[in-house]
């Protein structure tokens, strides 16, 4: 049996961890989706690099589209699904590479790197940025876990006896 490589949720805490800091910042959340400091085609190449990190094939799906969409190009997107950002905007380049940084440690990113991009950004885009990264984080975790769940059944973990 091959091992299952994605990540996922490792237990309900980290679960309800995302959704306490998705609840209380509905309102940002709102805000952000609407018309706030990042705009469309910035926030769905945060997304897709988070998304690239953690291996959602549902999000990547849905964010592929709306990538095109937000008028990211066919190449840039192939780039992106990569975790390359040459095709990017180069003033988002540090923003991006921040996002796979933060999502290859777990929300848990160097000090040195977040305070490189509140440099650039300032700390309010910053927060803006973070939040759209543990959105798509949330996503992400949830879609493999539930991809974790069709795969143990799958090998005929459902039911059996140990």
């Amino acid at each position: 049996m091959e091992k299952f490589k994605r990540r996922t949720y490792r237990n309900l805490r980290e679960v309800l961890t995302d959704v306490k800091v998705m609840t209380s910042k509905r309102k940002e959340v709102k805000g952000l989706m609407r018309n706030g400091v990042i705009d469309e085609a910035f926030r769905e190449r945060l997304m897709l690099a988070v998304t690239e990190v953690n291996g959602c094939r549902y999000c990547l799906h849905a964010h592929a589209r709306m990538a095109l969409t937000a008028g990211i190009s066919e190449k840039e997107l192939q780039a992106l699904g990569r975790g390359l950002f040459d095709s990017s905007p180069k003033e988002e380049v540090i923003a991006l590479l921040y996002a796979q940084h933060w999502a290859e440690t777990n929300t848990k990113p160097e000090i040195e790197a977040r305070e490189r991009v509140v440099a650039q950004y300032g700390k309010a885009t910053v927060e803006a940025i973070e939040l759209v990264l543990r959105m798509i984080r949330m996503g992400n975790l949830l879609g493999n876990t539930w991809d974790y769940f069709l795969y143990w059944m799958s090998f005929g973990h459902w039911g059996s006896e140990k």
